[in-house]
């Protein structure tokens, strides 16, 4: 498992689609540093920043674009054969890619969140949206890797959950936020540190269930799926 760490790390750092992890978390931090500098009021700047940059779009994109690449790039190149063909179960593949996943996009957006929650609020304020943002990443991380390994247009999936289901129906139909990650990062964080700034109609105890199907459930689709991947290969 160590070395399928190893060489998915290297692979994604490798790879030029790293370098679009970068803008989004500066640009988080710019915007967070530039509006306690010029002294405006955090609950005017606080929501659209933490909740409607942070949360609904750096989290969410920085998780496509890796969770999408740590297998599906080697889906699209053709390099999986060579992983399947090793004598490992299927587990012992999908884990390691889904840590590397999560792990890299929950450092990437933990600290900028830190930050800014430290400059809108308060330390414990940035605490939990980093250990919120982290779990959430688990999440994200687990639901793209497995559209990755179910469909052939894994990013434009991910995107219109993020964008569609998460943005734009989340904000009008109450009963999409119970299928919402960024829902459930929103209700964790809030609950660690109570704010005025952040809002969600979604109970902590559905927020904490919620996010361990989501993390647990589609990593098992994804270790399926990734089995019949091999008695295809094995048959054809």
């Amino acid at each position: 498992m160590s070395t399928i760490t190893w060489i998915t790390a290297r692979g994604l750092f490798g790879r030029r689609r790293f370098l679009l992890l970068l803008p989004l978390p500066l640009v988080l931090l710019g915007l967070a540093v530039l509006c306690r500098s010029l002294g405006v009021d955090p609950r005017q700047w606080g929501p659209p920043v933490l909740v409607g940059l942070g949360l609904a779009v750096v989290l969410p994109v920085v998780a496509l674009i890796i969770g999408t690449g740590v297998l599906g790039a080697e889906i699209d190149d053709g390099t999986v054969v060579h992983i399947l063909t090793k004598p490992l179960p299927r587990w012992q593949i999908v884990l390691p890619k889904l840590a590397v996943a999560a792990g890299i996009t929950a450092v990437t957006v933990a600290v900028p969140l830190y930050v800014a929650g430290v400059l809108a609020a308060s330390v414990r304020l940035g605490l939990a949206l980093a250990v919120a943002g982290a779990l959430g990443a688990l999440a994200y991380s687990a639901f793209f890797l497995a559209l990755s390994l179910v469909t052939r247009r894994p990013v434009l999936l991910g995107l219109v959950y993020v964008l569609i289901w998460e943005g734009l129906l989340g904000n009008f139909v109450s009963g999409t936020k119970v299928l919402s990650i960024q829902q459930y990062v929103i209700a964790l964080a809030d609950r660690i540190a109570p704010t005025g700034l952040l809002e969600t109609s979604v109970s902590v105890p559905v927020a904490s269930v919620m996010t361990a199907l989501f993390s647990v459930g589609f990593t098992v689709l994804a270790i399926d799926r990734l089995r019949s991947f091999s008695v295809a290969g094995e048959t054809s």
